[in-house]
């Protein structure tokens, strides 16, 4: 009789490790397929980091040209020797000569 029951105990504590095992290791891959996306969300966002940055920098330098321009067009002469050379303007009684360059 004692033999029964541990043949009993027995087939109970493999049943239990035949339904235990597989959800062990499911939970297992689960967490590590969570991780696993979290890393890779992790390194996207460190390279659009990266991307915007640069953006930025770029944006920056974008902006320190615009404020140089905007206080060369606050000068009056500036402007007027910028129409007269951009846009072929003359003074009253000046003539314009257009002499192409070398390369054109």
């Amino acid at each position: 009789m004692a033999k029964d029951r541990k043949k009993i105990q027995r087939r109970k504590t493999c049943a239990r490790l035949v339904l235990f095992v597989p959800i062990c290791l499911f939970a297992v891959f689960a967490v590590f397929t969570a991780v696993g996306n979290y890393w890779v969300q992790i390194a996207s966002k460190y390279k659009e980091k990266e991307l915007l940055k640069e953006k930025m920098l770029s944006l920056r330098e974008k902006e320190e040209e615009l404020k140089v321009d905007v206080e060369k067009l606050e000068d009056p002469d500036y402007v007027a020797r910028y129409a007269r050379e951009k846009y072929m303007y003359s003074k009253d009684g000046e003539i314009i000569l257009r002499i192409p360059d070398e390369d054109e």
